[in-house]
């Protein structure tokens, strides 16, 4: 495992961090219904080969990631590996949430303070009801007691904002969403960059989009094999990630043992500015070809779920996507058909756009559902 400099010379930190948002499941229509015995053989497999950067959050697994995470650091270790979690800024309206929900989150995860702290998913509208809120009082409270050690900030929202947000505080981190499809995309390039400059260390999420760049058509793969180097779709892009000086960490969402082997193995190979020109050029040709074929840009975040109505937002957006990119439209079709059945399909939108008051990545969910009704089964009454 390779490791980067982290705050301060004191922290070396593992270039590849564990998310814990995609565990594996008991029951796939139960997010909250972790697989514990398969969950924690991720873990330990990851800790026993170097990753000592576990990030979590109090939403993930529908609050069951930071029960399950309590659980598994008591068993690796607690001074022997990092933990970040995250404050849910939508869940709170006033000052005393800050403190209850930390008190609760220290409960959870069966630990007397956390290592690295985030607000959590800030945007435009987060951002100033957090100001508005004294968070930076309780952070600085928090830091002086010792159960805060270090205060970042994950974001999905505009550059300008984010350099903003930024200068606002004496920041310790931060976490943005990067890869080679997001290279000017919210923070991007330019506030990786800006971050650095300003002293802070970044967390790269998002690394391959959610798993978006995991896998592709003929043509993609033709491209990679032409490099002559044997990596994986997803490795490929996480080397593009490693390849900036100024990212400490990249976060994977990995969901089973073959996943977390697969990035292990090419965060021990990775080590910035190592791309070569033709390597460089390859991922621009990959980036061009996807941004042809691409309906919507959805990472199955699931911010947007639940839905009030029950749609599936991100499942039919993968199958949208999925059925253009890879020409699979009968196969696809079956699969929404099987949402259609479930009563967890498009139709059920009543364009209430709570979806896209939350969204991180600020798409247009509601003419997307009804593009992709459109495509797999015709329009329906719901949307005339």
């Amino acid at each position: 495992m390779k490791y980067r400099k982290f705050i301060n010379e004191n922290i070396n930190i593992s270039i590849l961090g564990f998310g814990c948002m995609r565990f594996p499941l008991y029951d796939s229509n139960d997010n909250g219904s972790i697989n514990k015995e398969k969950s924690f053989e991720m873990l330990k497999y990851a800790f026993d080969s170097g990753i000592n950067y576990f990030d979590t959050a109090y939403t993930y697994h529908d609050g069951q990631s930071e029960v399950f995470m309590g659980e598994a650091i008591k068993k690796l270790g607690r001074d022997k590996l990092y933990l970040a979690t995250k404050m849910p800024l939508w869940l709170c309206k006033e000052y005393s949430d800050y403190e209850n929900i930390f008190e609760e989150q220290l409960e959870k995860l069966q630990t007397k303070y956390i290592d690295f702290y985030l607000a959590h998913s800030l945007g435009e509208n987060s951002y100033r009801k957090m100001v508005e809120n004294n968070i930076f009082d309780f952070f600085d409270k928090e830091r002086k007691s010792g159960r805060m050690k270090y205060v970042g900030f994950s974001f999905h929202d505009n550059l300008e904002l984010f350099k903003e947000v930024v200068d606002s505080y004496s920041w310790d981190f931060c976490q943005i969403q990067l890869n080679y499809m997001d290279e000017n995309y919210q923070a991007g390039v330019e506030g990786l960059r800006y971050a650095k400059s300003k002293g802070l260390s970044v967390v790269v999420m998002e690394p391959v989009k959610g798993g978006f760049l995991a896998n592709g058509p003929k043509e993609v793969k033709d491209y990679f094999k032409n490099l002559d180097k044997e990596y994986s779709m997803a490795q490929w892009a996480l080397k593009w990630v490693y390849n900036f000086n100024e990212v400490s960490l990249a976060l994977s969402g990995m969901s089973n043992l073959d996943q977390v082997k697969e990035n292990i193995e090419i965060a021990s190979k990775s080590e910035p500015n190592s791309l070569d020109l033709k390597e460089l050029e390859t991922i621009n040709k990959v980036k061009e070809f996807f941004n042809s074929k691409t309906k919507i840009a959805c990472t199955a975040c699931e911010y947007c779920l639940p839905c009030p109505e029950g749609v599936q937002i991100p499942s039919i957006f993968s199958k949208y996507n999925n059925a253009i990119i890879y020409d699979k439209k009968d196969r696809y079709k079956k699969e929404y058909i099987s949402l259609v059945e479930e009563n967890k399909d498009a139709s059920l939108c009543v364009e209430c756009r709570q979806c896209e008051s939350i969204c991180p990545q600020s798409l247009n969910v509601i003419d997307t559902l009804k593009e992709a009704n459109d495509y797999f089964i015709g329009c329906v009454e719901s949307f005339l």
